[in-house]
């Protein structure tokens, strides 16, 4: 088998790592915690009346039931800004300690070729998806461009698995504080 494959694989396994490690530091200094317990489930129990009543009313509320639909996802947006805050020490932690290891195997990686995508990226993502790479050739895949994409898809199905990923109407409703405000 060719060098590439292999570099592939210890990219892979790499990213398995450095997300399971993180999901583990989250565990003890947030998951486990009362207070994001209390969060989750209140976030949880305001997604489903905020759901219930949108299906109930449809999209054409008025008056006094347009107005607790905007309640109730304030109070869900607020909900969401709780748990941001509260998550946020360890997210400080675990993206210094993925820059430094981002920083050491950036030099083991440096210049080589670890997967070829099949396909080209658009010009937006050439840039992550080839740096550091000598050649025109785009479908070459630098480290940094397999080890984010591979450690985003664990990192989400990971989360569900474990059950700590938000909740399909916390994310259509943002409320984080790294989130645009909502227009009105």
């Amino acid at each position: 088998m060719s060098a590439m494959f292999y570099d592939t694989l210890l990219v892979m396994l790499v990213s398995l790592f450095t997300t399971l490690g993180a999901e583990a530091i989250m565990y003890f200094t947030v998951y486990r915690r009362e207070a994001y317990k209390r969060l989750k489930a209140s976030l949880d129990k305001h997604s489903k009346q905020l759901e219930r009543k949108k299906d109930a009313v449809g999209e054409h509320a008025r008056g006094s039931q347009k107005k607790k639909i905007d309640n109730l996802e304030e109070r869900l947006k607020n909900v969401n800004r709780e748990m941001s805050t509260v998550k946020m020490y360890s997210m400080v932690a675990i993206s210094f300690t993925f820059m430094a290891l981002m920083g050491m195997f950036n030099t083991v990686f440096d210049g080589r070729v670890v997967a070829k995508l099949p396909f080209t990226p658009i010009s937006f993502f050439q840039g992550l998806s080839h740096r550091n790479l000598m050649g025109e050739d785009f479908t070459d895949c630098s480290f940094i461009f397999l080890y984010i994409i591979c450690c985003m898809s664990i990192r989400q199905n990971f989360q569900k698995l474990i059950g700590v990923a938000p909740t399909r109407a916390a994310n259509k409703l943002g409320g984080s504080m790294f989130s645009p405000p909502a227009a009105k």
